[in-house]
């Protein structure tokens, strides 16, 4: 960026974001942008349609840089919003799973110490990360994240059937529900041109290390290598099932059994009764494909 000039900055801001204690993160980071010499938008809208218009609309405008103050849905609408432009991101987590920037190394307690980093980095060059492209039938969606297509996207479609309760609750009573049914699904994979049939419970693709609020499910990923990991979990029962989550969080089941690894770069994936979730957004029912897509995006870090 031109330090000789005003940075012209977008700050978007999750039209959910004004509740609970970092109900007031985006008029602090438009402050401290606009206290740092920047010339400053708010976007602000009441729902996340009108604010991806919105942010569309002042993208082709070409500023400086984009900054979303929100979460993984936030982070989501951003990278598809900016596609090849190479607008730098920057991000100010205040959602409920921060999983982009916890992989980022941005705090995602502690919204001060984001935007002191937010601001470091506007003088520095930005770092450049892989991202994901998910295509379902013609339409086609990015991800700095993780496709889910097992066991938990079952639970993100069920909650996101719900209205109430809201937070996170709303989760865990849908992954008791989702127990009570829990089966195997038979996975058909191409990998990298290569056909695989699998049973599984869970399977997942990730540019980043967790998804769900910090399951690390991958946590030797790397947002830079040009490839993507394809993480699965081999048949096991309710009981095992609820005793591995927690392994996940700390990331200590990587030499569990029934836990696989493997490297692509592309990939296709299709089972029965399974809605795939990019970065906790709805894709669609299988089949997709999914490739990476090399130091696609530009982030302020």
């Amino acid at each position: 960026m031109n330090p000789t000039t005003a940075r012209r900055i977008l700050v978007a801001i999750n039209p959910e974001a004004s509740f609970g204690r970092n109900r007031n993160t985006g008029q602090a980071v438009v402050a401290a942008l606009s206290s740092a010499g920047c010339q400053v938008t708010a976007l602000v809208e009441s729902n996340a349609g009108s604010l991806r218009l919105s942010i569309r609309r002042a993208l082709a405008e070409r500023p400086d840089a984009l900054v979303v103050v929100g979460g993984d849905g936030m982070v989501s609408l951003a990278v598809n919003e900016l596609g090849d432009t190479r607008i730098p991101l920057g991000i100010v987590p205040s959602g409920t799973g921060n999983d982009t920037a916890r992989g980022l190394g941005i705090p995602t307690d502690d919204p001060v110490t984001a935007i002191r980093m937010l601001l470091a980095a506007l003088d520095a060059p930005p770092r450049v990360i892989d991202v994901g492209l998910v295509r379902h039938g013609e339409s086609e969606t990015r991800f700095a994240g993780i496709v889910s297509a097992g066991f938990d996207a079952l639970v993100n479609e069920r909650a996101n059937t719900w209205r109430r309760p809201r937070g996170k609750s709303r989760y865990t009573l849908a992954l008791l529900r989702e127990l009570l049914s829990l089966a195997p699904r038979r996975y058909e994979l191409v990998i990298d041109g290569t056909a695989v049939s699998i049973d599984a419970v869970l399977l997942s693709v990730a540019n980043n290390v967790s998804l769900g609020g910090g399951m690390r499910i991958v946590p030797h990923a790397r947002v830079d290598d040009g490839i993507l990991d394809l993480f699965t979990v081999a048949p096991l029962g309710r009981l095992r099932l609820l005793r591995f989550f927690p392994k996940v969080f700390s990331g200590t089941h990587t030499t569990v059994d029934v836990v696989a690894f493997r490297t692509l770069r592309t990939v296709r994936i299709d089972a029965p009764g399974i809605v795939a979730y990019a970065d906790g957004e709805r894709v669609g029912p299988l089949p997709i494909d999914i490739e990476i897509l090399p130091l696609a995006l530009h982030v302020l870090i």
